[in-house]
């Protein structure tokens, strides 16, 4: 269960030894920034999708471990292809991120290096310590080709470390852990010690809903697709029964074909939408669910700016 998913919180009191800081993770579009973000939270927090540009906001994730507070930023991947309103939002989002953090982690695939990588780097300030990660260690055949390949991402930028890992592995995301607790000022910490994220759970619901649209639909449906949540109400369980949330849901997609893609067959996918997401939220909020759906065609919302804005991008 998601502790607390309230938007800030006061500093605590003082204590002797105490660290805690902003830890920016920042890479390309689908180069493994939510994955990486939830193993070092210990937690789902961020929706993950082999569609790129998954993730929309800025997403905090804390993890709180001996005198260490991580609080973690999961941003959007940097767009660099499509110039409309959305990407627009998502990119100073980015931006946003990058400026005012104790430490950045740069995520990268372990030996590749491109022009959406290279788009990314020259975000980054110099006058913040930022760690190469190179991920997907594991899916790297020849390891003797990573030497050469760190000595020439060292001439790119003055990086602090490099951390060749993998985000599935449990042994690298505690090395990670440990050595991003270094860079953490001595400060008391800013949330509760059983606090997972300062994002609501509606943005939960909102988001998990977005995940299984896309995991269900692959690279039929654009990126474009969104979702808002028209209704959330919270009834108190009686006895030992579990509060209940009732939850409606408009999925939002450019085109009558996307419309009939989403609702599937006799209305079979939008359904498995339905339930898997009920299933993932029961799950983490330890409560029960009932969500109905709807999906609506709104032509070029993505290259509005009040349309975007009113779907909850800043």
């Amino acid at each position: 269960m998601l502790k607390s998913m309230r938007v800030g919180a006061a500093a605590g009191t003082p204590v002797a030894g105490q660290r805690c800081g902003l830890i920016a993770i920042v890479g390309k579009p689908n180069v493994g920034k939510s994955t990486l973000m939830n193993a070092l939270v210990g937690q789902k927090i961020s929706i993950t999708s082999r569609k790129a540009q998954t993730t929309r906001h800025r997403i905090t994730g804390i993890h709180s471990q001996g005198a260490a507070q991580f609080v973690f930023v999961d941003t959007p991947g940097f767009q660099t292809r499509h110039n409309n309103a959305l990407n627009r939002s998502l990119n100073k989002t980015v931006l946003g991120a990058v400026g005012d953090v104790d430490l950045i982690l740069f995520v990268v695939e372990a030996g590749m290096f491109n022009q959406a990588d290279a788009k990314v780097l020259a975000l980054l300030s110099k006058d913040i310590p930022t760690l190469l990660v190179a991920n997907k260690l594991d899916q790297v055949t020849r390891r003797a080709d990573i030497a050469p390949w760190l000595q020439e991402m060292q001439q790119r930028h003055k990086f602090a470390e490099f951390v060749p890992m993998s985000a599935k592995n449990a042994k690298d995301i505690e090395r990670m852990l440990g050595i991003c607790e270094k860079y953490l000022p001595e400060q008391a910490w800013w949330y509760a010690e059983d606090e997972l994220t300062d994002r609501s759970e509606k943005f939960l619901a909102s988001e998990t809903v977005r995940e299984k649209l896309f995991r269900l639909t692959g690279d039929e449906l654009p990126y474009t697709s969104t979702v808002v949540i028209d209704k959330f109400e919270e009834e108190a369980g009686r006895g030992k029964q579990k509060r209940l949330l009732r939850i409606a849901a408009t999925i939002v997609v450019e085109r009558d074909t996307h419309k009939a893609m989403v609702i599937g067959d006799k209305g079979e996918r939008i359904k498995r939408i339905g339930m898997e997401t009920r299933v993932e939220l029961e799950k983490a909020l330890d409560c029960k669910v009932f969500i109905e759906m709807w999906v609506k065609v709104r032509s070029g919302w993505a290259d509005d700016e009040a349309r975007v804005r009113s779907f909850g991008y800043q």
